[in-house]
């Protein structure tokens, strides 16, 4: 048990140590002496108002003499009342933070009052004769930070700039997600831990488990994501409307999803509270049907959307590549209309077991989105999704990649980028892959397959195309011998 714990806040550690950080709010210290044995110590600190989040990070001396601090935490209206005893991890961790959706193992989420608030020290154990000093670092967040190493979740795994795969879209128990019992005898609301563990046998870089509306699975997220040290869990949730659904990255606080609202009247104010929140949102499936068979899952909204709210469009939706209700024709309306959106992919999968195998239940990993970028932490793969830096690997594989480089003259330009042509300027278009032996090679241009070509044995193949002075977008696909999508690629945006 000694060694779990040890490995957990070893864990924890690590993460945080590669964080970048601004400065603490508050620091409090404070000394032991062996006098303390057996004690508990409240340490006072005033929460000002508007504080959404409470992060705390503890360091103290004397390990080597065997003095250990656990750690709790007391809100301003004492022990007994409501959310006033808001947890306590023992010595397993260091650092934690609490607020209003969740918080780190050990520890509750709860409305942060303004007031003044406790760090509760307890010393199971200091020598009579030693002395020890302890520092406590104090973040107050106002806004929907909680994402961050700093604080527990979606610390970088890996700082290499490079092409990570996951699935942006998955179901557990905090939802609609369920599965069968041990016993084999009913379906119940599926473990979320089921999940993780069906991802992480998939091999993939990172998951975001897109709950419908809630984001009460970030808690058990942050008890999961130090075991799962070389797959990132990206907190997320499926903005579920009566007009359509949309995934939503990288916001902590609550968002009114009720659109044809008075509060929300449309899908443009959801977008608008989604920028000023700094998040990424996608919309699911967007051809799906929108009646009794599958309530909101289409994107049908009944007043005009400005698309530019919208960073990305799930282009495919699970296995839907080969169906009329995939979501690619929709994605490339919009390119069409000028608007420079990623496409991705999303399993969907609504069993963590990973046992559903029918033509609509979604499977983990099935498809696999894979991103370019600077580090697997959650900034860099949504970064890399703003940026258009991604292709969809329809099957889901472990090897597959694409990659494409237009040149013109001296510029080139990769997978979500701009090239600036001049009229009757040649564009070439290389294309890499692996893992697509004896596949084809088709580009798109403006959603007209403009040319297909075999790949080479080497896994290239290349284009050579005339610009114009109009703006225009050029994607690569990667197609089996019998015209089934292996690869999906974003565009290159090429014009004067």
């Amino acid at each position: 048990m000694r060694g779990l714990i040890t490995a957990l806040l070893l864990a924890c550690t690590s993460a945080a140590t590669l964080a970048t950080e601004r400065a603490p709010d508050v620091v409090l210290h404070g000394d032991l002496t062996g006098k303390d044995i057996h004690t508990y110590r409240e340490v006072p600190f005033d929460v000002p108002a508007g504080t959404r989040r409470i992060t705390i990070d503890v360091t103290y001396t004397g390990r080597e003499q065997r003095t250990t601090i656990d750690l709790g935490l007391l809100g301003p209206d004492g022990f007994a009342e409501q959310d006033g005893f808001r947890g306590w991890s023992g010595g397993s961790k260091r650092r934690f933070t609490v607020s209003a959706t969740d918080a780190t193992a050990s520890f509750l989420p709860g409305a942060i009052h303004a007031g003044r608030w406790k760090l509760l020290l307890g010393i199971p154990n200091i020598r009579p004769t030693s002395t020890a000093e302890f520092t406590a670092d104090v973040w107050f967040s106002g806004d929907d930070e909680g994402f961050g190493p700093e604080h527990g979740l979606s610390p970088p795994l890996k700082v290499a700039d490079g092409w990570y795969r996951g699935d942006l879209h998955m179901h557990t128990a905090h939802s609609d997600g369920g599965c069968l019992n041990h016993g084999g005898t009913a379906k119940v609301p599926c473990p979320l831990f089921l999940t993780t563990e069906s991802a992480a046998k998939r091999g993939l870089d990172f998951i975001a488990i897109s709950e419908h509306n809630t984001m009460s699975q970030v808690s058990e997220m942050r008890e999961l994501q130090p075991y799962y040290d070389t797959m990132l869990m990206i907190p997320a949730r499926e903005i579920t409307t009566f007009e359509g659904h949309a995934n939503l990255f990288g916001v902590a606080r609550p968002l009114d999803f009720r659109v044809g609202s008075a509060t929300v009247p449309d899908w443009n104010a959801l977008t608008a509270d989604v920028a000023s929140a700094h998040g990424l949102i996608s919309i699911n499936h967007p051809r799906r049907p929108n009646d009794e068979t599958c309530m909101g899952c289409g994107f049908t909204p009944k007043k005009p959307v400005d698309m530019h709210g919208f960073q990305a469009i799930e282009a495919i939706n699970g296995r839907d590549t080969e169906r009329k209700d995939t979501g690619i024709p929709f994605w490339e309306a919009q390119l069409n209309q000028g608007v420079h959106i990623t496409g991705i992919g999303g399993g969907d999968s609504h069993d963590g077991s990973d046992g559903a195998r029918d033509e609509f239940a979604g499977v983990i990993g099935t498809p696999t989105t894979v991103v370019h970028a600077r580090e697997l932490s959650m900034e860099g793969i949504l970064d890399g999704i703003r940026a258009g830096h991604v292709f969809v690997d329809a099957e889901g594989t472990k090897d597959r990649m694409l990659d494409v480089t237009a040149t013109t003259g001296d510029a080139s330009a990769h997978m979500g980028d701009a090239l600036k042509t001049a009229k009757g300027g040649k564009v070439h278009v290389a294309v890499s892959t692996a893992g697509v032996a004896g596949a084809q090679v088709v580009m798109t241009v403006d959603g007209k397959r403009k040319a297909t070509q075999p790949l080479g044995t080497d896994g290239a193949a290349a284009f050579d195309w005339k610009a114009d002075t109009a703006q225009h977008w050029l994607r690569i696909d990667v197609r089996a011998a019998d015209g089934k999508l292996l690869l999906l690629g974003n565009p290159v945006y090429v014009g004067p």
